[in-house]
């Protein structure tokens, strides 16, 4: 061991495990956010990330340590409320820019929570609503939100 810390070779060793613990760390937070979408972990792993290219030439975990923390902190109060509202103005915005959002269709299936159709334009969409009650065919309602090709759909 002494051999070792003479030749820096035990250095050279927790630098390497320095920065990849906190490029693990990035890497678990990331996959938390796929399994939580909070926008608050992927902050974490930012600051996991930044703090791994630091390590590569800071070898002092308390000092990493720190860092982290406090990168953690300024992306939590800092871009977290900016991911945010472009996720709010994302779940807005749709694929078809809003074409649809707005407009009155009339139901030619029954539309309930997982199943159900509407015509736009002598087309037929998938359709759901957020609510338990089931629309019956015939109705008219309002679309209110599109999804991956399912329209959401609120009576009128």
């Amino acid at each position: 061991l002494k051999n070792m810390l003479k030749s820096g070779l035990l250095k050279g060793v927790l630098n390497m495990i320095l920065w990849e613990i906190f490029a693990i760390a990035g890497l678990v937070f990331i996959i938390l956010e796929m399994i939580v979408p909070s926008m608050f972990f992927l902050n974490l792993a930012a600051a996991g990330f930044i703090t791994a290219i630091v390590a590569v030439w800071i070898a002092n975990g308390i000092i990493l340590t720190i860092l982290f923390v406090i990168l953690s902190i300024l992306s939590v109060l800092f871009l977290r409320p900016i991911l945010i509202k472009n996720r709010a103005d994302k779940e807005k915005e749709t694929g078809m820019q809003g074409k649809y959002i707005g407009k009155i269709v009339k139901v030619i299936e029954p539309v309930g929570k997982f199943s159900g159709a509407i015509t736009i334009y002598d087309e037929r969409w998938e359709a759901r609503t957020d609510s338990d009650e089931t629309i019956p065919t015939g109705t008219e309602v309002r679309i209110v939100k599109y999804d991956s090709l399912i329209l959401t759909v609120e009576r009128i």
